[in-house]
């Protein structure tokens, strides 16, 4: 058992327990960003390039196994835990009542996540659905949750509002399975639409249109179409509030070296091609394939991030417990790198887009300490309060981050 403090000048502010478990493998108001400049370098450190460092405070952590482990926070933020025992909690949403649901994905099981007293942590957690086919990505709909399995897309209903499933319908079958990429994550869009993202089965190869790709369907699963094209492994997507255009993370290939290809955020347009497996980042030509020629038609990133950090979920701030910096921003979480000769990511940052280039600044940093991690971000869902929740499949934690003003940190 593990206790989570947060000192700020010497003084003892809060304190919550959380165990830990090993390794498992609105107003924002944004105008549209604009691309990066050509002349953007193709990697960059993660102090480098257009990062900005901003001042945080620690939250310690204290572990049999982790000794005195920190989380970062900018000055006025607490973190606290929100649930644990969540073995590999992936992607999260939540239900109109204000009930937070976790996939599992490598337990095939989704559960809900209840915070009867609105303290801000939760009272109970109860398995809403077991036995799937590797469940990532969720949303509800008309009173349904929609899961993106492996292979497919069912929905879920609870009629007796016991929080277990009890009503199971098939929406979408035959997705591309199996592979290097397996997680599929599902979004409703402004258009009614469903909108599912695939990864491709492999590093730097694919022969399936259906891979590398964002499908869109129909609301009943039918009229199957490629919706964008040439994205390695989009794990998340979200739409911006404001444009109504998507905004997804997207991984790129391993074995160029600790800094290239960058990771990306790209903005997805009906029909376009974003560059993998021949072009990365500002259209450069992919060494394997060096063909430039590849490269002239393909959509470059809204902004570059630094290579095998591993963003996943991201979300739009538009709440409005955060100070208006952070409002509008994109939060995205950094799994972390497994191929790199330092580790890199494990964290979670925010990007500015109102500016001519992006500004990327750490927002909760630690989980990676001395070389070694003991948390990997996932994905990043706002409650009703305003208040960001995290979740980290290396620990089976969800982390809960509320701003409580500087004049309460003496």
């Amino acid at each position: 058992m593990a206790g989570l403090a947060l000192i700020v000048g010497g003084l003892l502010l809060w304190t919550v327990k959380t165990p830990f478990a090993p390794d498992f493998g609105t107003p924002g108001l944004l105008a549209p960003p604009n691309p990066l400049p050509q002349s953007t370098p193709q990697g960059f450190e993660p102090e480098g390039g257009l990062h900005s460092q901003q001042l945080q405070v620690p939250a310690r952590l204290s572990d049999s196994r982790f000794d005195d482990r920190t989380l970062n926070l900018p000055p006025g933020f607490e973190a606290s835990v929100y649930a644990t025992g969540l073995t590999g909690a992936r992607f999260m949403t939540y239900d109109t009542d204000g009930v937070l649901y976790v996939s599992q994905t490598k337990e095939g099981r989704i559960s809900a996540v209840i915070d009867l007293d609105l303290d801000g942590a939760a009272d109970e957690i109860i398995v809403f659905a077991q036995g799937l086919n590797q469940p990532h990505g969720l949303s509800f709909d008309g009173g349904w949750l929609y899961v993106a399995e492996n292979d497919r897309v069912i929905r879920m209903r609870d009629s007796d509002s016991d929080y277990q499933a009890d009503q199971t319908e098939p929406v979408i079958s035959g997705l591309p399975s199996g592979g290097g990429h397996f997680t599929r994550t599902i979004g409703f869009g402004p258009d009614g639409k469903i909108y599912v993202s695939v990864g491709s089965s492999c590093n730097i190869c694919e022969d399936d249109p259906r891979r590398a790709a964002v499908l869109r369907f129909n609301r009943d699963g039918s009229g199957e179409e490629v919706f964008a094209t040439g994205l390695r492994n989009s794990v998340g997507f979200v739409w911006h509030p404001v444009t109504g255009e998507i905004y997804a993370t997207d991984n790129g290939r391993d074995l160029l070296g600790d800094d290239l290809p960058p990771e990306e955020i790209n903005i997805l347009r009906e029909g376009g091609n974003y560059g993998w497996p021949y072009c990365y980042g500002q259209n450069t030509a992919d060494p394997k394939y060096n063909d430039p020629s590849k490269c002239t038609d393909t959509e470059p990133p809204a902004a570059e991030l630094q290579a095998h950090s591993a963003p996943l979920g991201l979300r739009f701030y538009e709440g409005g417990m955060f100070p208006k910096r952070y409002q509008g921003a994109l939060f995205v979480a950094y799994h972390g790198s497994w191929n790199r000769r330092e580790p890199t990511g494990y964290k979670i940052v925010s990007i500015n887009f109102d500016g001519e280039t992006p500004v990327v600044e750490d927002f909760t940093t630690g989980w990676l300490a001395d070389g070694e991690k003991w948390g990997r971000p996932v994905d990043i869902i706002f409650a009703g309060d305003g208040a960001m929740i995290t979740s980290d499949d290396y620990s089976g934690t969800l982390y809960r981050v509320a701003y409580i003003g500087l004049a309460k940190i003496k």
